[in-house]
């Protein structure tokens, strides 16, 4: 059976917090470079998504559109969207929850997320075989727009506390 690939990524920079409650919060222009980025880096490393789930937030919504805009100039179809309030303070136990759930024919399904949702899942869905210094980065949590590849050899369903491999982090710092 081929590995499904899950990709983690954590929304690009936002504005800061100010007068805007937390979850209406816009990406910053730094962030929207890095959004369009971190969607080229994904193609040329031929991790488009089939399904993607997105927090409800502005600033990761706004991050999907804009890797999702560069996947397509890259070629790639566009994927079946989950856009959901339960990734805005998800617990790594949730987001794991969420991907049980994605549909088996999904190849790759990208999470779009927050800090520190996405290193501690990942940390905590890696297991036997996965890189130990890429878990070792990631333990000390991401940066805006970074995203780390974890791979399952079986069903979706199966995913669980050390049942991935961690085996990629980029970043764009």
């Amino acid at each position: 059976m081929t590995a499904h690939r899950l990709v983690l990524l954590r929304h690009a920079k936002a504005e800061p917090a100010g007068s805007l409650p937390d979850h209406e919060r816009p990406l910053a222009l730094p962030g929207r470079r890095q959004a369009s980025a971190a969607g080229a880096a994904l193609a040329a490393a031929g991790l488009a998504p089939a399904h993607v789930l997105c927090s409800s937030a502005l600033r990761t919504r706004q991050t999907w559109e804009l890797v999702r805009t560069a996947l397509a100039a890259a070629g790639a179809q566009d994927p079946a969207l989950v856009v959901t309030d339960a990734l805005y303070d998800a617990t790594s136990g949730d987001l794991a929850e969420l991907v049980r759930q994605a549909p088996e024919d999904a190849g790759t399904v990208l999470v779009v997320g927050h800090e520190p949702t996405t290193s501690h899942a990942a940390v905590t869905l890696a297991g036997p075989g996965s890189d130990d210094e890429v878990v070792a980065r990631v333990r000390r949590g991401v940066p805006t727009a970074s995203w780390s590849v974890l791979e399952l050899d079986g069903p979706w369903d199966a995913t669980a506390p050390g049942a991935l491999r961690l085996v990629r982090l980029a970043t764009g710092d």
